[in-house]
């Protein structure tokens, strides 16, 4: 395969709500592009791009997929993602090396919510934006009412460049505004006729390409000077002023195809590789240091890894983007992310598991490193002398939880292992093994992403698992003051054990100040604060240990021995075992003995000291609140509304987005448990959630209760 310059690539992410086509039209693109002799299809699971296992059983990509496409003498990177919100991490990483979004719209359904919010990722990274309209050889295809809807909700800057002329069943002809050509295709698709307007449509086309032109001349000076000038621009000059139309987000250039019938794909590669930009074209990306990094063949090698799989009989490969310079093979570089060097012995071109190993490739182009020992997604690969580092791909918070256990203990140390080996392939699977639970908590983007998740563990590494519902991290506290004191005392020959302590606990709000004095039984008691250590926990929540003693009843030796023994309290509160947080502790009082006192003594008498006061001081559990937002259409609303309130959630507020409302709300974690599953049900899948950790709240009484009921049995079983 012949190398690409730099000016003669073109990156593009496929994106779209599930069901648009993308898997198609990207099918439809290699084979437009050479790249393959016979097309695929998703139903009979025989796509280049949907070639996992578990996409082919369920028929929609799960995994992002790098494919490429050669044409008019110019290599396009295809990044096929998956178009299911709990997927999204595909979307991301796909961003991070494409110039480019192709926005695909299914024709039928118009402007979905996964269609929204995809074009916000597009937004948020400020690429460039063609759109693709699909499925307009279906009986059921409504162009004018998707572009009505694509102007409702992504404004004027969404400019048409075609419009079909026969759509629904038998669609072969589309008028390109453009070129000003009709383009006709035969009944297997492909090359498209290329033909005079017919009279009928010319008003039309030329209402169109005014349009076109105007919104183009807009985008450069000189562009609006001919303009201006000439009452026209050539095709040409439209290309070149879309392309700066489409560097700076003025232009969303509307095109139609048939994916399926292998309509319109020839005419949007010959756009994509005349018009769209290039590596070169797009601003230049900075460094960890600040410093830009040019997208340069002549400047030093450097590549960024945005993905990384695991194919069996391989072992991992590295997707990566060649952010600066040329790579060939053999070459020695450095992983500025870790230290570590590496020797780059194979590159290859990939189109989904066919890969094609190449000498060498240049500054923008899109690859594959197969038998790297230390490098992962998210590495930073430079020649020596070059120590900094992309910035890492942030990926979007988790939105569901569970908590996931071998149904044979014999496979606790595979599970961990296909753990990480999931987690390399999709960063957004989170694992957390969390002491506090005693669990295997594994975080994700939603139900059906976990639930892939546990498919791959039982079908690839044959593990049997079982998901659990996860332990809620509940902080336990105290509302008010009180007092205890404890001996420890044991004799057994020889050297005995003897410590007693007298303390005074409260709770600790934030900017309180400690007290000189403390009323406790009627009986005042005085309290020389002396020193004072402050303790923020590293479950959150302060502990403040305030040494009171006077006149030596305690050595200053076992003070930290004292505070050892209440930490141990800390970590296991009464109520459920949880962590305790935000309490204030005075030691003012005890007692020693010359011979018998010792650190293990103190250690103990401090540890029941703490926890009879604990008992004493009203204790109350503290839960998990989260910010929760959600973008649910109008007609819904009531319904997750009242969902919400039924889940302990209060709304805090709402705001209207381009035709969906969105609803701010704090909920109990404990109540957002299979959240995701049942705002779907409620919304028909046209609803969408983020939630963020917002603090700390007590429980109300009956709750509270009922979580000591059943930390009490739970105890009781084990």
């Amino acid at each position: 395969m012949k190398t690409y310059s730099t000016d003669h690539l073109r990156n593009i992410a496929l994106l779209g709500n599930s069901g648009s086509g993308k898997t198609t039209l990207a099918e439809a693109m290699l084979f437009n592009g050479g790249v393959i002799e016979r097309r695929g299809s998703v139903e009979a699971r025989n796509t280049v791009s949907d070639y996992k296992p578990i996409e082919q059983e369920n028929r929609n990509s799960v995994f992002s997929t790098v494919l490429y496409a050669e044409y008019n003498d110019k290599k396009v990177n295809i990044l096929d993602t998956p178009g299911l919100d709990d997927f999204s991490g595909g979307v991301i990483s796909s961003m991070y090396a494409a110039d480019t979004v192709m926005l695909v719209i299914n024709v039928q359904n118009g402007v979905e919510v996964g269609t929204e919010i995809q074009f916000r990722h597009a937004d948020k990274f400020h690429k460039p934006l063609i759109i693709v309209v699909n499925g307009l050889d279906h009986e059921k295809a409504n162009f004018e009412k998707t572009v009505e809807m694509l102007h409702e909700r992504f404004g004027s800057d969404v400019t048409l460049a075609q419009f079909p002329v026969n759509e629904g069943l038998g669609f072969n002809t589309i008028i390109d505004v453009v070129s000003m050509k009709m383009l006709r295709y035969g009944k297997e698709g492909g090359k498209a006729e290329v033909l005079d307007i017919p009279a009928e449509h010319q008003p039309k086309a030329e209402e169109l390409h005014a349009a076109l032109t105007e919104k183009v001349a807009e985008s450069d000076e000189e562009l609006m000077e001919l303009f201006f000038a000439n009452d026209k621009l050539t095709e040409e000059e439209i290309s070149r002023g879309i392309r700066e139309g489409l560097l700076k987000r003025g232009i969303f250039p509307v095109f139609c195809v048939s994916a399926k019938g292998n309509v319109g794909v020839d005419r949007l590669l010959q756009f994509i590789t005349a018009a769209a930009p290039s590596p070169s074209d797009m601003p230049a990306v900075k460094n960890s240091k600040g410093n830009e990094v040019k997208c340069d063949a002549s400047g030093a090698a450097s590549v960024f890894v945005f993905k990384t799989t695991i194919e069996e009989h391989i072992g991992e490969i590295n997707y990566f983007r060649v952010m600066s310079g040329k790579i060939n093979e053999n070459l020695d570089v450095v992983n500025t992310s870790n230290g570590t060097r590496e020797r780059l012995s194979q590159i290859f071109i990939c189109a989904g598991k066919n890969r094609t190993r190449v000498p060498e490739i240049h500054a923008g182009d899109v690859g594959g490193f197969v038998k790297l020992k230390n490098t992962k997604t998210n590495h930073t690969l430079n020649t020596v002398g070059n120590d900094w580092v992309y910035n890492n791909m942030q990926f979007p918070a988790p939105k569901y939880r569970t908590a996931i256990k071998p149904v044979n203990e014999s496979d606790e140390e595979k599970l961990g292992e296909a753990l990480s080996r999931m987690h390399q392939e999709d960063p957004t699977i989170i694992v957390e093994y969390s002491k506090e639970l005693k669990q295997i908590i594994i975080h994700g983007q939603g139900e059906y992403h976990l639930n892939i998740l546990k498919w791959h563990l039982d079908s690839i590494f044959k593990i049997e698992t079982q998901y659990i519902a996860p332990k809620i991290p509940y902080r336990e506290t105290i509302t008010k003051t009180a007092q205890a004191d404890y001996r420890h005392k044991k004799q057994s020959g020889g050297a005995g054990q003897f410590g007693e302590v007298h303390m005074i606990i409260e709770p600790f709000e934030e900017g309180s100040e400690a007290k000189s004095m403390m009323k406790i039984a009627g009986k005042e008691i005085k309290l020389a604060n002396r020193d004072k250590e402050e303790i923020d926990l590293p479950w959150g929540g302060k502990l403040i240990y305030m040494n009171c003693i006077v006149g030596g009843s305690i050595d200053a030796r076992f003070m930290p021995a004292i505070l050892k023994g209440i930490m141990e309290k800390m970590e296991v509160g009464p109520l459920t075992g949880s962590y305790a947080r935000d309490i204030r502790v005075y030691v003012y009082d005890g007692k020693m003995h010359p011979v018998d006192s010792n650190e293990i003594s103190f250690r103990l008498a401090g540890r029941n000291a703490f926890s009879t006061a604990f008992k004493n001081a009203g204790p109350k559990i503290l839960e998990p609140v989260y910010d929760v937002e959600i973008m649910v259409p109008s007609d819904r609303m009531g319904d997750v509304i009242s969902d919400l309130q039924g889940r302990r959630g209060m709304v805090l507020g709402m705001t209207s987005d381009k035709g969906f409302e969105v609803i701010k709300a704090r909920v109990p974690l404990a109540e957002m448990n299979k959240y995701s599953t049942a705002l779907s049900s409620l919304t028909g899948g046209r609803a969408m959630y983020t939630m963020k950790f917002a603090e700390y709240a007590q429980v109300p009484g009956e709750v509270q209760d009922a979580v000591i009921k059943a930390y009490e049995a739970e105890e009781e079983e084990e």
